[in-house]
């Protein structure tokens, strides 16, 4: 059975981490913290329940004032990584906010052992004006984390995160963080711009498009940025943002022979499906192939989504081409029985559609 991530959280963590403070904290009882750390109710507690429970204790517990607790964290949290180093940029968060001469530096610090992207969010919202010039001090930084941090921190629709919703009316303030890095060396701080970009553009395409449009052509690693960033324009077939990749256009794709097997899957299964297709062009032209499937929703409602086959030149005549899709169930999606639909879509529009029938899994 998969470890649940609240589970990260474990008496074996927190002791550790007990222990490791006291190492630097005379004074601070180990053992009263991990009791206190674990009261009841903790292990009804969800992820971030125990973080936040983890950070509330340890600012209750840890002597002296925010400054001398910091310091001690800050020479604790290089022994940490991953998932649970979350803890410490939450204490930030929770206790440092009226300080951010003492927190800013230190949430550069912890965003190098795990992420500080959701613990900065506040301090955004308390001052924009001083954090975002920060930001954009860090775009500078020689740690790939913390030029990462100068991105995510200020996406406008982080997932899992408050929404930064005056970035949402107005993406400036982002947009002059992330110029900074759309050539950056690492692809890591790249992706994060890509999202960054990406969450602009479902709240302000025309904006997306005109930085596509600037960035475009002046490196070969902002232009793989910009087409990730710009992949929920291309899967809506934005005929601005496939004509700026090279592909769109009305060139007579025709698709014969599309066909799903099984045409009946229960919830779990996997169908394939196959078809030909050829376009009306006398030399090679570039396709974006995908397929979307209209998913069944109780109450008669249907939510269609894109996946893509592949993006490449076909030379004139037929070519076959064959994929699979599984309806198991995933946490982001949940499948229901009944008449779904599925759709070779080429250059952003749909040329072949064919039912596919769901029924409910065996039991």
């Amino acid at each position: 059975m998969p470890t649940l991530l609240k589970d990260y959280y474990d008496r074996r963590f927190i002791t550790r981490l007990a222990r490791a403070v006291a190492g630097e904290a005379p004074g601070f009882d180990a053992a009263r913290f991990v009791r206190a750390a674990m009261a009841p109710p903790w292990s009804d507690l969800a992820l971030k329940q125990r973080m936040r429970r983890l950070s509330t204790t340890l600012g209750a517990h840890l002597p002296g004032s925010y400054r001398a607790q910091l310091r001690v964290l800050r020479r604790v949290a290089p022994s940490f990584s991953g998932l649970p180093a979350l803890v410490f940029p939450d204490f930030v968060e929770v206790f440092g906010q009226q300080a951010p001469s003492l927190s800013l530096p230190a949430l550069a610090q912890f965003t190098r052992y795990s992420t500080a992207e959701f613990a900065i969010r506040p301090f955004i919202v308390r001052d924009p004006v001083a954090v975002m010039a920060q930001l954009r001090a860090w775009t500078g930084d020689p740690n790939e984390h913390v030029r990462r941090l100068a991105s995510e921190g200020c996406r406008p629709r982080l997932p899992w995160a408050t929404e930064l919703t005056a970035f949402r009316r107005d993406p400036q303030p982002v947009l002059d963080v992330i110029e900074k890095l759309k050539a950056d060396p690492s692809e890591y701080v790249r992706r994060s711009v890509a999202n960054n970009l990406n969450d602009i553009g479902k709240d302000h395409p025309g904006r997306l498009l005109e930085v596509a449009a600037a960035w475009h052509g002046r490196h070969p690693d902002t232009d793989r940025l910009l087409k990730h960033a710009c992949r929920t324009l291309l899967k809506r077939g934005n005929a601005q943002a496939l004509a700026l990749f090279g592909v769109g256009g009305d060139v007579g794709v025709e698709v014969r022979d599309l066909r799903v097997t099984p045409p009946r899957v229960a919830i779990g299964g996997q169908v394939s499906f196959a078809f030909d297709i050829r376009h009306a062009e006398p030399a090679a032209v570039a396709v974006r192939l995908e397929y979307a499937v209209e998913f069944v929703r109780p109450g008669g409602r249907v939510f269609r989504k894109i996946f893509q086959i592949v993006e490449r030149p076909f030379a004139p005549g037929w070519h076959h081409l064959e994929r699979r899709h599984a309806f198991r169930n995933l946490t982001t999606r949940t499948h229901h029985p009944g008449e779904h639909r599925l759709s070779i879509v080429a250059n952003g529009r749909a040329v072949a559609t064919v039912p596919i029938h769901v029924r409910a899994a065996r039991r």
